[in-house]
């Protein structure tokens, strides 16, 4: 979800380490040396290859210290079928495991599939996410695809993410430092200038070293236009992600370069939460659903593999290409929980990737566990721009008794998600605010759960800004529009029907609104619409009523078209500002805010 028009970014030129050498389509990278160690390839690989290790992670969202909450750990399947939780992710864990995984192996590339900045916490959002481009430096990352995060505060900001520069409003955070920007390319292929019809940036890179060349191809969802703000994409066109990944394959293929991963922030739906669960069990890519099987089964046989990301979950298939190849389809859940070890057989005789059932690519998450040593580098970086964030972030600003679950609660109404409903309703309800009669929060703008733990020294309980910037980063402003009750209907029918109607979004409500959810139905009949009462009363379909909610939502964000229609506009504070003071006018020590019964849905299912 994105942000508002005063944390927008500006850019200045692209930048090429010396690593770097452009050329007109695409960039090629030269491997910096590896690691000492002998080539680390499988038993019976065939003579004439060489095996490439392909790390990869996505969606990091700027998580540089280790997310609370169930954002923190991960799902593990045990041999005898239960599961376990274990506590995962960290950017100071995350550098040491991908610095143990590159050990022994001579060939080693590490690429990512999108969102490595954007809805990040306040330890890299309130710093325009800088910290997080300049870990992701440290820890050598190759090369990523652009996310629809990364487009949050708009396409100059991106730019200024890939060339450096200091942010033209905030300028240089610490004395004497210009930002960098990214060491490692951005890829855009399928995001175009509408103006001169030609990538924002670059649509491909070539990593190569002692004569092994892999290309990358970097694409984002072609949906992205509905889920960020159209500021941020303005004058930009999101093609086909099927469509550009093969143009580009047969570019790189004209090039000799045959060897070919392709990075998509798209994904899928395992069927289990777990990360070590078995996608390809009973049979090939049998295990996942979603809008990456559809893209996987139509990608050009050129594309020995796909890194992909977006929906945070974990997985590594094998989904036959179109030519009946078997093809692994690889994503490492979010946050920098998991990284993907991925072993690609590259045939230097051919000078593509073997794909066979026996010698094919094979890849395997890996947990970023915290029993490891910590990267020294990265503990620095963290205690550098905490220091600067301190004043700001160990501020309290409420109390909990008990954990209050977001993302993590794994069921379609969230506590936190009524909380802060409750929250922009709180805001805005008075006559002079806006007179709103309820609110609706997105599901997708809840990027944390506020745990009871402490994370630093405030003590259990405690909420602080950063811990509630964690959960509301967009900064976007309240809008209280004017719906009338068949518009309402049309907007909770939309949660569950036309594009979201095999992912739904459902909507959080504050208190005062109440109805069924009948997941055993379809579309929009998965609404009981005599089920819907306002204030305990029946919805009125001519009535008009009074609805707060983000500005991303009243334009029509994440599906919700009817939202849109929304008249006699008034702006509120910002999501982050009503729900810190509904935390602190509903909170003392010694009477901590418990968390909301998650009571106003009634699921069918």
């Amino acid at each position: 979800m994105p942000p508002t028009p005063q944390r927008r970014r500006l850019a200045r030129r692209l930048a090429a380490g010396a690593a770097v050498l452009a050329t007109a389509a695409g960039v090629t990278l030269t491997a910096t040396a590896p690691p000492a160690g002998a080539d680390s390839g499988r038993a019976h690989r065939p003579a004439g290859t060489v095996d490439v290790q392909l790390l990869s992670f996505n969606d990091f969202h700027g998580n540089l210290e280790p997310p609370q909450g169930s954002s923190g750990t991960v799902e593990e399947l045990q041999a005898d079928g239960t599961k376990k939780t274990v506590p995962a992710g960290g950017v100071e864990y995350l550098a040491q495991s991908l610095r143990t995984a590159r050990k022994g192996h001579p060939y080693s590339v590490t690429a990512a599939a999108g969102d490595m900045i954007g809805a990040s916490p306040l330890l890299s959002g309130l710093f325009h996410d800088e910290p997080t481009i300049e870990a992701m430096n440290k820890l050598g990352l190759d090369v990523t695809s652009v996310g629809n995060h990364e487009f949050d505060e708009g396409r100059t900001e991106l730019t200024r993410m890939q060339r450096g520069g200091c942010h033209p409003k905030d300028g240089c955070y610490e004395k004497g430092k210009t930002f960098q920007g990214a060491d490692f390319p951005y890829l855009a292929a399928n995001v175009t200038d509408d103006r001169t019809g030609k990538p924002i940036l670059k649509p491909y890179t070539v990593w190569q070293h002692k004569g092994v060349k892999i290309g990358f191809i970097g694409v984002t969802l072609k949906g992205t236009p509905d889920i960020v703000n159209a500021d941020g994409v303005k004058d930009l066109t999101f093609h086909d992600e099927v469509a550009t990944i093969n143009k580009y394959a047969k570019v790189l293929d004209r090039q000799g370069v045959k060897a070919i991963v392709a990075l998509i922030h798209e994904g899928g739906l395992p069927a289990s939460t777990s990360y070590n669960y078995d996608c390809d069990s009973p049979g090939p890519g049998a295990g996942i659903s979603g809008p990456i099987v559809d893209i996987a089964k139509h990608v050009s046989p050129q594309v020995d593999a796909l890194v992909t990301g977006h929906t945070h979950q974990s997985y590594t298939c094998t989904i036959p290409d179109p030519a009946g190849h078997p093809r692994t389809v690889t994503s490492a859940a979010s946050y920098g929980r998991l990284y993907t070890d991925t072993t690609l057989t590259y045939d230097r005789r051919t000078h593509d990737i073997v794909r066979t059932a026996v010698h094919g690519p094979h890849a395997t998450n890996h947990v970023v566990d915290r029993t490891q040593p910590k990267a020294p580098d990265m503990t620095s970086l963290i205690a550098r721009w905490n220091k600067l964030a301190a004043p700001v972030a160990n501020k309290p600003v409420g109390y909990i008794s008990a954990d209050i679950n977001g993302r993590g609660a794994g069921t379609p109404e969230e506590p936190l998600g009524d909380l802060i409903a409750d929250a922009q309703l709180a805001a805005t309800q008075d006559a002079g605010k806006g007179g709103a009669q309820l609110a609706l929060m997105n599901p997708g703008g809840i990027r944390s759960d506020l745990a009871y733990k402490a994370s630093g020294a405030e003590g259990d309980g405690v909420v602080t800004y950063a811990e509630a910037f964690t959960v509301q980063p967009f900064t976007n402003m309240t809008n209280v529009v004017d719906l009338t009750g068949a518009q309402l209907l049309a907007a909770l029918q939309q949660q569950v029907s036309g594009p979201n109607e095999a992912s739904p979004k459902v909507l959080q409500i504050s208190r005062g609104l109440t109805y069924t959810l009948d997941m055993t139905k379809q579309g929009a009949a998965r609404v009981v619409t005599d089920s819907i009462k306002v204030a305990g009363s029946p919805l009125d379909p001519a009535k008009t009523y009074r609805v707060a909610m983000n500005e991303f939502l009243a334009g029509g964000g994440d599906g919700f078209p009817a939202l849109k229609q929304g008249t006699n506009k008034y702006v509120g504070p910002s999501d982050l500002d009503a729900l810190t003071a509904y935390l602190t006018a509903h909170s003392t020590p010694t009477s901590p805010l418990a968390p909301p019964k998650a009571d106003r849905i009634t699921l069918l299912k």
